[in-house]
């Protein structure tokens, strides 16, 4: 699962909050989605009376590369269970052939 396009173009919190949002989107299951959309507004509201513009953009640089990091997890595990059920397939499929 790829990151989001136009990251590079976020500057302000709003932007970023919404970024970070539509990502949350991209995750496959509700669960997930429920925890990172939570983390999200967590984050915003300890970071809410930030006033410093370099820490500001310390902050929305970290943020990107978090939720890169976290689709990317993500995208690796789908593929690692779909790998394994392809597996397991494989090997009942072999199974049944031997009679076992």
């Amino acid at each position: 699962m790829a990151p989001l396009p136009n990251a590079e173009l976020v500057q302000n919190s709003l932007q970023l909050y919404r970024y970070l949002l539509r990502c949350c989107k991209q995750l496959p299951e509700e669960n997930i989605r429920q925890h990172y959309r939570h983390a999200v507004r967590q984050s915003f509201k300890v970071h809410a009376d930030e006033d410093n513009p370099e820490r500001i953009q310390q902050i929305i640089k970290r943020a990107i590369e978090d939720a890169d990091w976290v689709m990317n997890k993500v995208s690796a595990s789908g593929c690692l269970s779909f790998a394994l059920s392809q597996f397991r397939s494989k090997k009942m499929t072999s199974r049944s052939k031997l009679g076992t």
